[in-house]
């Protein structure tokens, strides 16, 4: 099946739409307030989080929306597993804050988990 025609049926088109749209939003979001986005990287210790920071919520955005369109999904796919697979420990280690103060971290690392997952189904739909 090519990459246009994969098909199995209304649940996993509404689920790949809904799952596609809640990252490419959230990269929106990232984007709306970059500086904050670059601030947060800083904070975690990132490398060049001036360049890191777009980047990674710009892979997230296209991503997202290619999941969601199911256009170049292996790619789309690829890449949102990529950027949720780095993003998910190296932002979110509650298990590293200050006691008390990790909830929220705890809260975005299982959030980013369970997507994950989900890309990760949709990769392999990608290449049946």
């Amino acid at each position: 099946m090519s990459d246009d025609t994969a098909d199995s049926g209304a649940p996993s088109r509404i689920g790949r739409l809904l799952l596609g749209l809640g990252l490419a939003l959230q990269a929106s979001e990232d984007f709306r307030d970059i500086e904050d986005s670059i601030e947060y990287a800083e904070s975690a210790d990132v490398p060049m989080p001036d360049l890191a920071a777009p980047f990674a919520s710009g892979m997230m955005l296209v991503g997202g929306l290619g999941v969601a369109l199911w256009r170049f999904p292996r790619i789309a796919t690829g890449a949102a597993a990529a950027f949720l697979a780095v993003v998910t420990p190296t932002m979110h280690d509650f298990w590293n804050a200050e006691e008390g103060s990790g909830s929220g971290e705890r809260l975005a690392f299982f959030g980013n988990m369970a997507m994950l997952g989900g890309v990760l189904v949709f990769l392999r739909e990608a290449y049946d």
